[in-house]
């Protein structure tokens, strides 16, 4: 099988139509037809539907793209590497994700260390949730990501392997000139009539959880579309919010913290492909754990 057949069946399933594909790769859309009819007679099996709105792939189709995409993920990453040998060393980049909290500030550090130590090398941070950077871990998109088990949780995979950092204490980010900046930790219960704004599921479900505990409630009024969108509704005196404790040091100059009674906590780990791992991924895990040491 020609992988370029493979990436053309991975296009139409992402983007859901044959012309946007074809579009995209610039191949005809009768071509796009061709290739997916011909990866269709060599399994055997029917891999797209067609519908009103588009083609979506079949039940047999949706396992094959999976198993696709980790495919070309791999033959990518043998190009690259092919690529970018020189005199016998192997100068491979270093693809490392991280949540937005922890890519404020301790995952670029800790690249540094890694650097200081290694030596230049070409290196680049993704920013994202757990859940999508498990998913480009375990496809071979990342050599390295640093997750969180906040709520939904982190899932097994047998095509990972998770290491753990360390605890994080969530604080409550205030604007400045706020009535309980700078004061010793707080109960929730002071907090409970402030409108609350969040970013994410995760953040809003350890709000919740701990509110709940103490028996009142956070009234979560408001959303933000990202981290820099949240503080920037706290900053602006709309509402207070519930932050990562690794994001104080990283945190803009018009916001300031509290620290909770008891506060909710969330696991640090990171994950790393157990196959192909990249020479530089144990040592990064030990400089991030002596961060958060």
């Amino acid at each position: 099988m020609e992988l370029t057949v493979w990436r053309t069946f991975v296009t139409v399933c992402r983007l859901g139509s044959l012309s946007a594909a074809a579009a995209e790769l610039h191949h005809t859309q009768s071509a796009v037809s061709r290739q997916i009819a011909g990866l269709e007679r060599e399994l055997g099996v029917v891999l797209i539907r067609r519908h009103a709105r588009g083609v979506r792939p079949t039940a047999a189709g949706e396992v094959f793209r999976h198993h696709a995409v980790a495919t070309l993920n791999e033959a990518d990453r043998a190009v690259r590497a092919a690529r970018e040998a020189h005199d016998g060393v192997l100068a491979r980049p270093l693809a490392v994700g991280a949540t937005p909290s922890l890519a404020a500030g301790i995952v670029p550090g800790a690249v540094r260390d890694l650097l200081e130590r290694t030596g230049p090398r070409r290196w680049s941070l993704l920013p994202g949730l757990s859940a999508h950077l498990h998913r480009r871990v375990s496809t071979g998109g990342l050599d390295l990501a640093v997750v969180t088990d906040a709520p939904p949780g982190l899932s097994p995979d047998p095509r990972v392997e998770r290491r753990f950092l360390g605890l994080d204490d969530m604080v409550v980010v205030l604007p400045v000139g706020h009535p309980r900046a700078g004061r010793d930790p707080v109960p929730i219960q002071e907090l409970a009539d402030q409108t609350w704004v969040e970013d994410n599921d995760g953040s809003a479900a350890l709000l919740e959880q701990h509110a709940a505990r103490a028996g009142v409630d956070a009234r979560i009024d408001l959303s933000a579309a990202d981290l820099p969108g949240k503080l920037a509704m706290v900053a602006t005196g709309h509402a207070v919010a519930l932050v990562p404790g690794v994001l104080t040091g990283a945190l803009r100059a018009d916001v300031t913290t509290v620290p909770l009674v008891d506060p909710p906590t969330r696991g640090i780990y990171t994950i790393t492909p157990r196959r192909d791992t990249h020479p530089c991924a144990p040592l990064l895990h030990d400089l991030l754990a002596a961060a958060f040491a």
